[in-house]
């Protein structure tokens, strides 16, 4: 039998440490303290970032958006996408080589591990030892602590959307709703399966931003290269010998630029799909260099055009700034600009009309037709508000219900509206009118069209 499906090997990443290990491990950081800390913040007396689906209402520090401001979600999707494809123009895959959630929690429980278990060598070795009490001491704590962090990331995720304060008290209390619990643990499962078990395999199989990531590449894009002219034909040799002398390239062909790998391959390959462009192979190889008493950047951020024409770091910058970054930031800014231009120009409240269909029209005791509408109103501000209700469009027309209207803070309010008009003053059909709806205090108002049914 021959077998064309060859199993995969568990990778044991070697650590690095330099430059691009260094930013690495400050996104992790950033991305984390926002992560962890942020439903934590207080804004007021509610929590600062809080996305309420049983109210319908999202709270982003002094935002309040409800399901009818998904436009807003929109423009940032749109602007998230142009981002990724801006950066990934500029310098290939930094969003996953240092920022994607996958990357950053593969890197804690990385870290994790090589506290209880050693590095790399250590690691293997504990792997293929026979079983004892050291091995299952240390494999038992390394998955303890795992199931720990995974379980409070599960909590800080739906922390986002239970306010985590009274979630926490609910957790100790054992009082958690079944769809919250549910929740908390599915999520920690899934960062404890991800994290601590598929790693690069979701990179490698699962992400599809690896399938398509090459067709935002081009010749000047930013990427991890490996100089092969200068590191070919590579072999090990002396510390004090001449390459020269042994005709040999500056690589030393240790081969630590494969064990420090997330992802498995061997960058003197050249560009790989499955490369997440973390600059570890770029990180121990300076480090190999130093050593050596050679030149770093045998492999480094560098572009096709720059390697096969030799440029300097000053041509390469140059060029960055071609036509295609220019359109994509331009778009980029726009999009941002026009957001948050939108966003500041929004009016703190939404009205709704709804016209009452079970009656067309009636005709009063004081002789005037009446049509009956439901109106709500829903205030953005985190402030008791009082709105003035009118209306225009027909000769005589007016509200003959309460014309003013208090909404408490974050909240809607459903009203019965009755409008008028003289009887005959008005020839029969349907006839445009509008709501004008004015907060008290404020500049601000909305106007919602409706119509008027008059009996031929």
């Amino acid at each position: 039998m021959v077998s064309l499906y060859a199993a995969s090997k568990k990778i044991y990443p070697r650590s690095v440490e330099g430059i691009f290990a260094y930013w690495r491990w400050i996104l992790v950081v950033l991305t984390q303290l926002v992560f962890y800390g942020l439903p934590w913040f207080e804004w007021g007396t509610r929590q600062a970032v809080l996305f309420d689906l049983a109210s319908r209402r999202f709270y982003i520090f002094g935002l309040v958006l409800y399901p009818q401001d998904f436009i807003y979600l929109t423009g940032l999707l749109v602007i998230s996408a142009l981002a990724l494809f801006l950066f990934t123009a500029v310098a290939g895959r930094l969003w996953c080589g240092y920022a994607c959630p996958q990357t950053v929690y593969s890197e804690i429980f990385l870290w994790i591990e090589r506290k209880v278990e050693g590095d790399r060598s250590a690691r293997m070795r504990l792997d293929d030892a026979d079983f004892s009490l050291e091995k299952l001491v240390k494999k038992w704590y390394k998955h303890i602590i795992w199931i720990f962090f995974s379980i409070w990331t599960g909590f800080t995720f739906v922390g986002y959307f239970t306010p985590i304060r009274e979630l926490a008290m609910e957790f100790f209390l054992t009082q958690m709703s079944s769809w919250e619990l549910f929740w908390v643990f599915f999520y920690a499962f899934a960062t404890y399966g991800n994290a601590g078990f598929m790693r690069e395999q979701v990179c490698k199989y699962m992400c599809p931003y690896a399938r398509f990531q090459s067709a935002m590449f081009d010749n000047d894009t930013l990427i991890v290269t490996y100089d092969t002219e200068r590191g070919e034909p590579r072999g090990p040799r002396a510390k004090k010998a001449e390459a020269g002398a042994l005709n040999l390239g500056a690589c030393v062909d240790c081969t630590l630029c494969v064990q420090v790998c997330p992802t498995g391959i061997d960058i003197r390959d050249g560009l790989q799909y499955e490369c997440i462009g973390c600059g570890a192979c770029a990180d121990v190889c300076d480090t190999v260099m130093d050593k050596m008493g050679y030149a770093r950047g045998l492999v480094r951020y560098s572009t096709q055009n720059a390697m096969d024409n030799k440029w300097t770091p000053a041509q390469i910058w140059q060029r960055l700034m071609r036509p295609r970054i220019q359109i994509y930031t331009m778009i980029l800014l726009a999009v941002t600009v026009g957001l948050f231009v939108s966003l500041s120009l929004r009016t703190p409240f939404k009205v709704d009309v709804v016209r009452d269909r079970s009656t067309l029209s009636r005709i009063t005791e004081y002789g005037t037709l009446e049509n009956v509408y439901r109106l709500q109103i829903m205030n953005a501000a985190e402030s008791i508000q009082t709105y003035r209700l009118s209306v225009k469009g027909l000769p005589g027309l007016k509200i003959t219900t309460d014309t003013e209207v208090m909404v408490d803070p974050a909240q809607a309010r459903w009203i019965v509206l009755r409008a008028d008009v003289p009887y005959g003053s008005v020839e029969g059909g349907s006839h445009k009118i509008m709501f004008e709806v004015q907060a008290l205090g404020t500049d601000e108002f909305v106007v919602e069209k409706s119509v008027f049914i008059v009996p031929r």
